[in-house]
Parts: structure tokens; C-alpha cells; sequence
């Protein structure tokens, strides 16, 4: 049987590594004492994915939000080893596909430093065959260009293209760049939000990945 998807292309937040702590706790440390009383975790969930000076301009209404973004990323990366973790059964899904010709990407709205630094602690930098980050482009996700990027570094076809993420700028990406928006369930901001956004497959478990790739998936 022909392959119909042979590229897949992977947000990095929340998709395969889980930094949710991380990220959560950097926010609060760079917002301690400018953001009300009762400013939590809560009120930082929803925005994950977008561009770290989008959010952190939303959470404060201030327009200079540089001292902000440098306090966060200090914290971050002091504390990413010690926080961030790949999600259940990330590194022998992206191995099994590498090793059956399909090809990856990674699209993010990180710093390309701090991507590259998560990618190379759990090995998974060596299955990507693309990598494009927000130092790469002009319009970040939910514009499509992220996603043509990769698509182009790769030379895929939009329809034979998986672009999996956890928030609702992965979904409108990989909707507006035309290749299959695939959401993952243990995304903090919940299955629907992400359906919602135009998620076309959602992954309980990231195994369920051989299946929409067409691979027999192991018992």
C-alpha cells in the first residue's frame, strides 16, 4: 500500500517535550510584582503557544516588555534540565518514524538556542530534518508561513503533511499552510479547544501516530 503521509511536522511545547512547569514557572517568576495578586497558572495556560513578548505584553498591557522577556528566559534556561522531560513514548515514536522514511520537522515559537537545547537532551534533534523556530520567520504561528517554511526545507506536499501541536495557533497553521492539523490530547488547554481550532485527528497516546502515518502499530 502507498504511504500517503510521509512528512510530519511537530510543535515542541507541550507536544514532545513537556515544559509546562518550566514555562509556567518562568512566567511567574517575571511577573512576580507586576502582575495583580492572584495572577496563576490559570491565566497563563490559554495563551501557551503564542510568541513569549505576545503574552507577556497581553498579561501586563505594558508596550516595553524586554526586561520582562529577559527575566523569563534566565530562569528558563537555568531551570530546563531540571524541569522538562519528553512526553510518554516520544522518542521511540520519532525513531520508528525516522527509521521508516518519514521525514520531520520541528515548527515553534521558541528561540532557536533553547530549541535546539531541548531537542539535543533527548536525542530527538537527529530525527529532524527541518527546524524552524520564531528567529526564522516573520509571522510566527498562527500565520501559515512557519509551516510553508518547513514544508519547503523538506520539499513536502501540504496534503501528504501531519503538523501535530497542542494549542490552537498549531491547528490554524497547519490549517491555513494545507496540510493535516493533528492535536494531542494531553495538551493543558483540553481536546476541544483544540478541535474547535480545526484539529482534523486528535492523539491519545502519541503511538497513534503509526496508524495516521501508516504503520502497524506495535502491541
Amino acid at each position: 500500500m502507498k504511504r500517503t503521509i510521509n512528512h510530519v511536522l511537530f510543535d515542541l511545547d507541550g507536544t514532545i517535550l513537556d515544559t509546562n512547569e518550566l514555562i509556567i514557572r518562568s512566567f511567574l517568576h517575571a511577573l512576580q510584582g507586576v502582575v495583580p495578586d492572584g495572577f496563576d497558572r490559570e491565566h497563563i495556560i490559554p495563551s501557551m503557544g503564542q510568541p513569549l513578548v505576545d503574552q507577556m505584553k497581553q498579561f501586563t498591557g505594558l508596550d516595553d516588555v524586554s526586561h520582562l522577556v529577559a527575566a523569563y528566559r534566565e530562569i528558563n534556561w537555568r531551570l530546563h534540565d531540571e524541569l522538562v522531560k519528553p512526553f510518554p513514548h516520544v522518542p521511540e515514536v520519532l525513531g520508528r518514524l525516522h527509521r521508516s522514511g518519514i521525514r520531520m520537522g520541528v515548527v515553534t515559537t521558541k528561540m532557536r538556542q533553547t530549541t535546539e537545547r531541548g531537542l539535543k537532551s533527548f536525542g530527538l534533534i537527529d530525527y529532524m530534518d527541518a527546524i524552524v523556530t520564531i528567529d526564522d520567520v516573520s509571522h510566527p504561528k498562527p500565520h501559515p508561513e512557519p509551516v510553508l517554511l518547513a514544508m519547503e526545507k523538506l520539499g513536502a506536499d501540504p496534503a501528504g503533511t501531519l503538523m501535530v501541536g497542542d494549542s490552537s495557533v498549531d491547528m490554524q497553521a497547519a490549517r491555513a499552510a494545507g496540510c493535516v492539523a493533528v492535536g494531542v490530547a494531553w495538551s493543558l488547554k483540553g481536546e476541544q479547544v483544540l478541535r474547535d481550532s480545526g484539529a482534523q485527528h486528535i492523539l491519545h497516546d502519541m503511538r497513534d501516530l503509526y496508524t495516521l502515518v501508516g504503520l502497524e502499530r506495535d502491541v
